[in-house]
């Protein structure tokens, strides 16, 4: 039985969860990619460079065409439950190789000028959301408004 609350004149809107999960993540990576790539990734290998991170300069492309891609797959629906762990991955060494070091809050305003607030560096909040929608479109999949559910092959037919 449908619980009444996700039904409006007997349609079902639960469905609408994962398109509205797997678009805004999947934006997000996506703009995030096309920075790297608009600032060229060699400027993004540099920071890896900075903390130490081995083989910067490729990590730097492979993490740009990871989130260019992969954030587009999510925003379409294709390959989900797959296309999660490489995303999940990136946010995990972003949280644990730099944002774990500025605390939990996203935004800390540590001063105040007359030209507005000033904000401290990001702390490891919006990794925590991040992991957790990509863990949720992980287990629940894309969603019937999604290339997955176009692409998979219908039950009961012959």
């Amino acid at each position: 039985m449908i619980n009444p609350i996700f039904s409006i004149a007997g349609k079902n809107y639960r469905q609408m969860a994962p398109l509205l999960l797997r678009m805004t993540v999947g934006f997000g990576f996506m703009a995030h990619g096309w920075a790297k790539l608009i600032k060229g990734p060699e400027a993004f290998g540099n920071l890896l460079a900075q903390i130490h991170v081995p083989f910067p300069h490729a990590l730097a492309w492979i993490s740009t065409l990871t989130e260019l891609i992969g954030g587009l797959a999510m925003f379409i629906g294709f390959a989900v439950s797959i296309t999660a762990l490489p995303l999940i991955g990136i946010m995990l060494v972003a949280m644990f190789g730099i944002q774990i070091n500025y605390g939990y809050s996203s935004v800390k305003t540590i001063g105040l000028t007359p030209d507005g607030p000033i904000f401290g560096p990001p702390g490891y909040e919006i990794n925590l959301l991040y992991i957790a929608a990509l863990i949720s479109l992980l287990i629940s999949g894309g969603g019937m408004f999604s290339v997955d559910s176009v692409l998979a092959p219908k039950r009961g037919t012959n």
